[in-house]
């Protein structure tokens, strides 16, 4: 990605929602041809030059000290998630590689694992930037069982499969915060590792081939995903509404584990005890008819797309 083109966006993109009279200034002229502040509105609230401004609006973020870039994130009234886009621009301006690379990462490992397996009663996963289920426990896969199905995108990516699979839709009910949220998530990533070649791939392709995508892209919004609720429209239990808290590794750098609660007796805590039931069925009829095949060796095969193993 070009960081330059994403710097002008970001900044002119923020200035834009900001009225003179929400930053406490006199709107200055009758005939404004910008929706919200001017560049030398910002340079005032910022306590810049109107040039030094519009050099960091061109592009030119690598030389801004911290208290420059904290000046900027006040005039611009960024929150948390927006003022860590900002840092994470400049930073990969400074630190700009001479090609684009690809961020290449083991196999989750195998403590992670059995952290995911033991968490018997809680859908949970680990993902990278990129929102690849690289790992899944057994409520996992059978909470995002459409994810994992035959004709699902590979490897296997919420995004992928929210934006460009038929029952991506339907599977997200709150299919506006669902799409804002996703596309945020990607594109804090992007600040953060701009030259994934990986990453860049994938937004390439979703920008290609989803209009819905390419409209919420370009509204270079970001977010910071900790913690929240979740609905689902899962195909054998209905309609969920979840609890989840996304928690980084800080062993395994870009990697977040999520896992999915609700509370004791809540409608969607009934409906995890239906989920569980289903996925102990789903796992006895794939079992039997392992047993009835006689084939050892297929499990082995497909283990990395069972609950626990690799998702991707």
């Amino acid at each position: 990605m070009d960081t330059a083109h994403e710097i002008r966006e970001f900044l002119a993109s923020r200035r834009a929602r900001i009225t003179p009279r929400e930053a406490g200034l006199p709107a200055f002229g009758g005939n404004r041809r910008v929706p919200g502040l001017r560049r030398e509105e910002v340079a005032l609230l910022a306590g810049v030059s109107i040039d030094y401004y519009v050099r960091l609006e061109r592009g030119r973020l690598a030389g801004a000290s911290d208290e420059v870039l904290d000046s900027l994130a006040r005039a611009l009234r960024l929150d948390d998630a927006e003022r860590a886009h900002l840092y994470d621009l400049a930073a990969a301006q400074r630190s700009r590689p001479a090609r684009s690379t690809r961020q290449v990462r083991g196999p989750v490992p195998a403590s992670v694992r059995r952290v995911l397996d033991s968490m018997t009663d809680s859908p949970a996963f680990v993902r990278n930037g990129r929102l690849d289920l690289l790992a899944v426990n057994r409520l996992g896969r059978a909470l995002y069982a459409p994810l994992f199905a035959p004709d699902a995108p590979r490897p296997v990516n919420i995004a992928r499969f929210q934006f460009l699979h038929p029952s991506g839709r339907d599977f997200f009910p709150d299919w506006e915060r669902a799409l804002n949220t996703t596309v945020s998530l990607l594109r804090t990533e992007a600040g953060r590792a701009p030259h994934d070649a990986d990453l860049t791939g994938l937004i390439g392709e979703l920008v290609t081939l989803s209009d819905e995508f390419r409209v919420a892209w370009a509204k270079h919004d970001v977010r910071l995903h900790h913690c929240g609720s979740k609905p689902f429209r899962h195909p054998e239990v209905g309609v969920l509404t979840l609890d989840f808290d996304a928690m980084a590794l800080p062993a395994q750098p870009g990697l977040t584990l999520t896992a999915y609660t609700a509370a004791p007796g809540t409608p969607a805590h009934d409906a995890l005890r239906l989920l569980s039931a289903w996925a102990a069925t789903q796992d006895a009829q794939d079992a039997q008819g392992a047993a009835g095949s006689g084939a050892g060796d297929t499990a082995g095969a497909t283990g990395a797309a069972r609950p626990g193993g690799t998702a991707g």
